[in-house]
């Protein structure tokens, strides 16, 4: 009787070790290198409150595995993430960046909200965050604070 749980548990470490290198053969299934992230269009507009910003940002994912975005830290306060669904926004714990596609948060929809701000950002300043996810090692980002009034060029809003 001894015998067979030995036989059980030595078969069973095998089957683990057998799956391990499955997975190591496959590169692209690998968490650490599904995702390829890169951040670009990055800016807060000059807060009109003392106590509140927006930030937007695209993060776009070259991988062949999805990510998703879990939070964001700053040392100008408090930082979430906040998406807009029929006009109405809400403060959400993650939000997908799809494997070949991109997460925009942009004015009108999904954004990060700045609360609880230490220091109130100025046009020509930066703002720094940290964007932190599900399966991709941390990302920080440089914001500028742009005038109040900015839209970036990708807007159909052309003066």
């Amino acid at each position: 009787m001894r015998g067979r749980p030995a036989l059980a548990a030595v078969t069973m470490i095998g089957a683990l070790v057998l799956a391990g290198c499955g997975d190591s053969d496959s590169g692209s299934d690998s968490s650490a290198s599904g995702a390829e992230l890169s951040v670009g269009a990055a800016y807060i507009p000059q807060p009109v409150s003392a106590s509140m910003a927006a930030g937007f940002l695209t993060v776009t994912n070259e991988g062949d595995s999805g990510d998703e975005l879990t939070s964001v830290t700053s040392d100008v306060g408090d930082v979430t993430v906040h998406e807009t669904v029929d006009g109405t926004m809400r403060e959400v714990d993650r939000l997908p960046v799809p494997a070949h596609g991109r997460l925009v948060l942009e004015s009108g929809g999904n954004h990060l909200m700045f609360e609880n701000l230490k220091r109130r950002p100025q046009e020509g300043q930066t703002v720094s965050v940290e964007l932190r996810f599900a399966h991709s090692d941390p990302v920080t980002v440089e914001l500028p604070v742009k005038a109040a009034t900015y839209r970036p060029d990708a807007d159909h809003s052309g003066h």
